[in-house]
């Protein structure tokens, strides 16, 4: 796909500086950019690479404007809109309607879905216009799938599952398994709770590659609309993850935990159950969440693995050490004191 720079503003908006005339074809860096290249100043670091750009036309923000040597689209949020341009450059190729010769599918599809080879389609399934299956998926009984969502090749979707329009599945994933319930008799062997719950997707959800997303245990695992979650991530059932919230590489959810809108988890985050998470909470990367946080703001912190009982000892410890700091002060200057008078 070409386009040309004045078809880009009038659809995503922002100011044109230069020749509207320009044809892009792809997106590019700044140091990889050529001819035909739309590159894009986000960083303020990079900025001196934009004076010796090759490519075609930039996106810059509103004060690097004058530094450019191409032809530039003039935006305060450059990211954003190199983003929006690349989905419309780089648009997935729809692949042919209808189910391939070896797809097992036991519902009624709509004619513009697409059914890949060796997919399996179990009986009482819902899809919506436009709907992609990969090659070896499995999709249960019961499930339903929104119109234009996509599942690359061997994702499973477990029986009663829902998934939303416009949602993105990464090949291996997993939604709907059981969640880890079990009680403990007086032999110390476990009985297994069975898992009755579903998960309820919502729309314009990405689920990365062999993540994983158990069913609840009685109500429902639920992730809210435009929810994002990297590969190989734990999402435990009865969890509840609230609107645009977006969640990093194997990060962890414990059980009936429930998640915030807007917020951020860094990766390998490790979340307890039982818990609520605010809205707009941005969890830095590798921190252990033990507690509730009900404050918007960034949260950071990890604690080394030690005997449980010292861990108890030193934590309890640490939740003092600014009021043992003021006491150290005190004594500092009471010493200091004492050494005049002396």
């Amino acid at each position: 796909m070409s386009l040309r720079l004045d078809e880009i503003v009038a659809r995503l908006g922002g100011q044109l500086a230069g020749s509207g005339d320009v044809r892009v074809s792809r997106v590019a860096t700044l140091d990889g950019a050529g001819r035909g290249d739309l590159s894009f100043l986000a960083n303020p670091k990079y900025r001196p690479r934009l004076a010796t750009t090759r490519a075609s036309a930039v996106i810059v923000p509103p004060d690097a404007v004058a530094e450019c040597p191409a032809a530039a689209i003039v935006t305060p949020r450059p990211y954003l809109y190199f983003a929006r341009v690349a989905q419309w450059l780089h648009a997935p190729l729809q692949p042919p309607c209808g189910a391939h010769p070896s797809a097992v599918v036991q519902s009624i599809l709509p004619a513009s879905a697409s059914i890949d080879a060796n997919a399996q389609v179990a009986a009482d399934v819902t899809l919506g216009d436009d709907v992609v299956i990969g090659a070896n998926c499995v999709i249960g009984p019961g499930c339903r799938i929104g119109a234009g969502s996509w599942l690359h090749a061997g994702v499973t979707l477990y029986r009663g599952c829902i998934i939303g329009a416009r949602a993105i599945i990464h090949s291996g994933a997993v939604i709907g398994a059981d969640g880890f319930g079990f009680a403990r008799d007086d032999d110390g062997v476990w009985e297994k709770i069975p898992q009755t719950g579903r998960v309820v997707i919502g729309d314009d959800v990405e689920v990365g590659a062999n993540t994983t997303i158990d069913r609840g245990a009685i109500d429902d695992t639920v992730i809210e609309d435009g929810v994002k979650l990297d590969n190989q991530i734990q999402i435990a059932h009865n969890v509840r993850i609230g609107a645009h919230t977006a969640m990093a590489g194997c990060v962890g959810v414990a059980g009936s935990t429930r998640i915030g809108r807007r917020c951020t988890v860094g990766g390998a985050a490790m979340i307890l159950g039982h818990l609520t998470i605010g809205d707009d909470v941005n969890i830095s990367s590798g921190t252990l969440v033990m507690k509730s946080i009900v404050r918007p703001g960034t949260y950071t912190g990890s604690v080394p693995f030690l005997d449980h009982a010292d861990w108890l000892k030193n934590f309890s410890r640490l939740r003092h050490l600014e009021d043992m700091a003021d006491r150290i002060r005190l004594l500092e200057a009471r010493l200091a004191d004492l050494e005049k008078k002396t």
